[in-house]
């Protein structure tokens, strides 16, 4: 099976003790090694203001994990554990790997337009900021 890749980013309670978060995290961690699946990164963004309300709160302290793994049940197990842990008010997982052999398929096809177009060409002499010989000045008789 491949190897799929996710963002995971959930928000905490802004009360919620930094010993907290950090059992949170290592609690996501060793649901991913259990699986096989590794976790490449890990940041914790630290209190911010949300864009609206969630749960009454206008404020959250901000995680992001980056997960590798060929499980299909892995970000399952993980959202399943967010979901039911009282810290957390918000969770979002995102697949990427999808959108980067999307956005690498878009890149070749745009590679091979670009190949099968003529390019102009240009006199050697015409160069953009290339100062133009001044014309003649007609002559009277």
């Amino acid at each position: 099976m491949e190897e799929r890749l996710y963002d995971l980013i959930f928000i905490c309670r802004p009360a919620t003790p930094e010993e907290e978060i950090d059992k949170i995290i290592s609690t996501l961690e060793n649901a991913v090694t259990e699986r096989g699946g590794k976790v490449d990164k890990k940041e914790k963004w630290g209190a911010r203001k949300m864009a609206y309300r969630v749960m009454r709160h206008r404020e959250g302290y901000y995680v992001l994990l980056v997960v590798r793994s060929s499980q299909s049940d892995t970000v399952h197990e993980l959202e399943r554990r967010l979901k039911v842990n009282d810290a957390v008010i918000k969770y979002m997982t995102v697949r990427l790997d999808e959108d980067m052999k999307r956005q690498k398929r878009l890149q070749q096809r745009r590679e091979r337009k670009a190949a099968r177009r003529p390019r102009p060409s240009r006199p050697a002499h015409s160069h953009p900021g290339a100062e133009q010989p001044a014309a003649a000045a007609p002559q009277q008789p």
